[in-house]
């Protein structure tokens, strides 16, 4: 059980199964989480790491890699976190670790918006013909009704 800084992983079709996404790494190195998403979702978390590791997977994998400052990262020193640290993580100020050791703002490293690749309108694929034919039939059924009350009247 553990407490995770995540930022959202959009995907254009989402899974029936839960994806896990691992991070590259060097031979020897413990395996690194990068995303989770869970079934039926088109967005997952993909987890920020402490800048110290996230330095270190962006160097090996030459992929930008979401980090929040050291201070605030949980470690052997620090193993359990309380409400108001989880507060004051929320509101960190998340950077990115490029490959070529430069830090960026997480906006410019990664692909924040969910409609990425979309287009802005929709097709018109729909038309008024079951409308028409729910009148036609809606007129038949009065017809009826009043051909009955016009026979019961007599």
């Amino acid at each position: 059980m553990g407490t995770f800084l995540a930022i959202p992983d959009y995907r254009l079709r989402p899974s029936d199964k839960t994806i896990i996404t691992f991070a590259e790494r060097p031979a020897g190195m413990p395996v690194a989480v990068k995303a989770w998403t869970y079934p039926g979702r088109n967005y997952g978390h993909e987890f920020v790491y402490p800048k110290r590791d996230a330095v270190a997977l962006a160097e090996a994998n030459q992929t930008p890699v979401p980090s929040l400052p050291e201070e605030l990262a949980v470690n052997e020193t620090n193993p359990a976190i309380t409400r108001s640290e989880i507060v004051v993580m929320s509101r960190a100020p998340l950077m990115a670790e490029e490959p070529a050791g430069q830090e960026v703002q997480i906006a410019d490293a990664f692909e924040v918006t969910p409609n990425a690749g979309l287009p802005d309108q929709l097709p018109a694929t729909g038309s008024s013909l079951p409308l028409i034919g729910l009148i036609g039939l809606l007129s038949m059924g009065t017809a009826a009704a009043l051909r009955v009350a016009a026979v019961r009247a007599k």
